[in-house]
């Protein structure tokens, strides 16, 4: 989530983008690799391996749902999410926030709006690359189908005469491979037992599902540094809605904003790196420091107290394609995470004598 404008060079290849519409991470077609024909995307969702009865939709054996406890929001979809290692592999989580995962290891993660479900899919190849693929349910919910590579626009409704849009290929490898691991939402940090209660949009894990210490003792996770199998991992802040603040952050724009992928040149760094002790990368970047982006008079990225002079909460509360943060994968603001972001900025980061007018919080999207 960004306060400076995308760079020139990356923003016109994303054409759902610049149009304002809907990405998470999804679709298409795998490239080819250099000794072989180009390896597709199956047809259908139950040949991914998801379901060992995909009439009854019962998960495959191999399957382990999991929930990260800063979950990436799209326009109040609910989402459930899965992975499956090959047998007799594991992650190698050496370092601890770039985990690397072995060949054949696949996710999914779904997405159920009030008309719509799709299935985002990806599987490591041979080569060491991904294959992102989405499924679309079919009108009479028999089957899931793959999307076409180029997206879908308006795929179903969400809310305030908003729709949802499945994202192309493109628009999923500028997600993904912002960093220097294209898993999203699945590493020591998201898994940790130790949750955050002020997480926003965070779900209560299954009893089904697998933690870090689940993983670890299951031999799934291995090398995992010592000081994070004896306490579970989490973000060191000032305050709980400092730490939500950070964690939302985190889970929803560090994909991007990192030190280590495309967008590192502009200084804006909203990861919570575990390897390094110490402040949030996020601080340092972010509060007093100037925004080249203007919006209604804002100078800062953060300016202490003050979040309707703050660049980050402005984008944050956007919902035009020119100014909104993230630029894709939403139609409308998160409400809750914007509350959360406000009450840190002003009751955290500086003193106020009055509350907050919220006005872009209670003004209707357009």
């Amino acid at each position: 989530m960004p306060d400076d404008q995308p760079p020139a060079d990356r923003r016109p290849r994303r054409s759902l983008a610049q149009a304002g519409q809907g990405l998470v991470f999804a679709l298409g077609l795998a490239a080819c690799t250099a000794d072989r024909a180009p390896i597709e995307a199956p047809d259908r969702l139950a040949d991914t391996g998801l379901y060992a009865d995909p009439a009854r939709r019962t998960l495959a054996a191999d399957v382990l749902p999991f929930e990260p406890q800063y979950p990436l929001w799209t326009d109040g979809a609910a989402k459930r999410r899965w992975i499956a290692l090959p047998p007799g592999t594991a992650i190698d989580a050496s370092d601890v926030d770039h985990w690397q995962f072995p060949v054949g290891t696949r996710l999914w993660k779904e997405f159920t709006f009030e008309a719509g479900v799709e299935t985002r899919f990806l599987q490591r190849r041979a080569d060491g690359s991904w294959l992102y693929a989405t499924y679309l349910r079919t009108g009479d919910g028999a089957e899931d189908r793959l999307a076409p590579q180029g997206g879908v626009r308006r795929f179903c409704a969400t809310a305030d005469g908003k729709h949802h849009d499945v994202p192309s290929l493109a628009d999923c490898r500028t997600c993904h491979e912002g960093g220097l691991t294209p898993v999203l939402g699945f590493s020591a940090l998201q898994l940790s037992a130790d949750r955050d209660p002020l997480a926003p949009n965070a779900v209560a894990p299954t009893a089904a599902a697998v933690d870090l210490g689940a993983l670890v003792a299951r031999g799934l996770v291995r090398n995992l540094p010592a000081a994070h199998v004896a306490v579970p991992p989490r973000i060191a802040a000032r305050t709980p809605a400092e730490r939500a603040a950070l964690g939302y952050l985190h889970g929803n724009c560090a994909s991007c904003h990192n030190a280590d992928g495309p967008l590192a040149r502009l200084g804006l760094r909203l990861d919570y790196p575990l390897a390094v002790p110490g402040p949030a990368p996020a601080l340092a970047t972010t509060v007093a420091v100037a925004s080249h982006f203007r919006r209604d008079g804002a100078g800062q990225r953060i300016a202490p107290g003050a979040p309707e002079a703050s660049t980050l909460f402005l984008r944050l509360c956007a919902d035009d394609p020119l100014a909104q943060m993230p630029p894709f994968g939403r139609h409308l603001v998160d409400r809750a995470a914007a509350q959360l972001v406000e009450r840190w900025i002003r009751a955290d980061l500086g003193a106020a004598d009055e509350p907050s007018p919220n006005h872009l919080l209670t003004k209707k999207s357009n």
